[in-house]
């Protein structure tokens, strides 16, 4: 795989830039590998990249219904932050905010990381409670978050309204070293650098059966044909419940869809990333000059990947609240993600019921952010059967009522 670099930029120019090679292959698939991973999205790709890159382990297929970038990694709004209040949370969501510092040069593939930094309004009395215990938790975690007055928040985003009528701002955890990055760059340099280990990646290949030997996973029938494996990962988001009814578990989650649009680009007014859960919606500024905004997840259990009108409304009225000068934008465009929650709105990092079969699902919300991390703490668990990253997030915490709650954390979409 050629590098990519200014210097290899300059020489293409000079070839007319006839010289640049796929990113990656597309190869048919073999009958046998030693790991198989369903789902080429971020997390998919991220746990191949790190069983290669931490484990020697190449001999891998990446099987993706669509393409490369079509799911929910395309569809989420940037946001990267660690700022959560328990502790198995912090950890992975840290370590993956960690990843993302130098993943641009790890993987030779510009991801825009910008650490632009993240706060979350505080405008209640209960939420100034609620983000002070925050901000002392981050403390403990060696998470390195702050808890700002408002006259601060006034001066890191000037075009705010610190004194709204409904719900002045009272101040706002602050994460200086969050931010947001490119989320199609992630899933390209990934699966460039997986192909570049020598795995496939295989696209318009969805899988239709799970076979199984024993009580253990033997291989899986897709649209391409059959594929034996030793050893299996589900990492499909959205469509979790689907693949792990076919290994012959049940999960307990729910699929929804979340929404979000951006405005029409306006110059440069907003340098940092603002998350309001009571008027519940956030906002940021992309390279490009467009407002992104998200709100919450729809009500209702569903798989489109459309907006609706209700929430474009609901949205952006509050916010316009706290933003007026966005009161004349005109939208640009919307969309939707089919995204999976469980009940304490934590992932499920696990072992199965099946074995040699892993699954990596549940981010509900917040999955963009943890890739990286995710990548990391699932490949340790499918090759050494435990991880400390993924400890706390096995399917069996259900059962024994250990949960991870993280529903204030994870209150409004991000």
């Amino acid at each position: 795989m050629k590098r990519y670099s200014a210097f290899a930029i300059a020489r293409e120019a000079l070839r007319h830039h006839t010289g640049w090679e796929r990113a990656w292959t597309s190869p048919e698939p073999r009958q046998r590998y030693d790991v198989v991973i369903i789902g080429g999205g971020g997390h998919g790709l991220a746990t191949a990249y790190y069983l290669g890159k931490n484990f020697g382990i190449t001999n891998v297929a990446v099987l993706e219904k669509g393409w490369i970038g079509g799911g929910n990694t395309g569809r989420n709004t940037t946001i990267i932050r660690s700022n959560y209040l328990q502790d198995p949370s912090a950890a992975i969501y840290e370590k993956s905010r960690g990843l993302f510092e130098t993943l641009s040069q790890d993987i030779n593939f510009n991801l825009m990381f910008s650490p632009r930094g993240v706060m979350m309004l505080a405008q209640t009395q209960h939420e100034v409670r609620g983000y002070t215990r925050t901000a002392h938790a981050n403390a403990l975690q060696g998470v390195d978050t702050e808890f700002i007055g408002p006259q601060r928040v006034k001066e890191l985003c000037p075009i705010m309204n610190i004194e709204g009528p409904r719900y002045p701002v009272l101040g706002a955890l602050w994460q200086p070293r969050a931010g947001t990055g490119r989320h199609d760059a992630l899933v390209w340099g990934f699966a460039r650098a997986c192909s570049d280990m020598g795995m496939d990646i295989i696209q318009n290949c969805e899988v239709t059966g799970i076979h199984s030997e024993d009580g253990e996973v033997s291989g899986v029938s897709t649209t391409r044909g059959d594929i034996a494996c030793d050893k299996l990962g589900i990492v499909v988001a959205g469509h979790s419940g689907r693949l792990a009814e076919m290994a012959g578990f049940r999960l307990p989650i729910e699929s929804v869809a979340l929404q979000a649009l951006v405005s029409e680009p306006i110059k440069p007014c907003m340098d940092v990333v603002v998350m309001a859960n009571t008027v519940h919606g956030y906002m940021s500024q992309s390279d490009k000059g467009e407002m992104v905004i998200g709100g919450g997840a729809d009500g209702f259990n569903n798989y489109t990947q459309r907006g609706s009108f209700h929430h474009i409304e609901e949205t952006v009225r509050a916010l316009c609240e706290t933003f007026p000068v966005i009161n004349r934008l005109k939208m640009l465009r919307q969309w939707g993600g089919i995204v999976d929650m469980t009940g304490d709105r934590s992932p499920i990092l696990s072992k199965t019921p099946l074995g040699n079969c892993f699954i990596n699902c549940g981010w509900g919300t917040g999955g963009w952010k943890a890739t990286p991390g995710s990548g990391w703490g699932f490949a340790e668990l499918m090759v050494r059967g435990y991880s400390p990253l993924t400890a706390a997030f096995g399917l069996e915490r259900f059962r024994e009522g250990r949960f991870i709650d993280e529903s204030v954390a994870a209150g409004v979409a991000h």
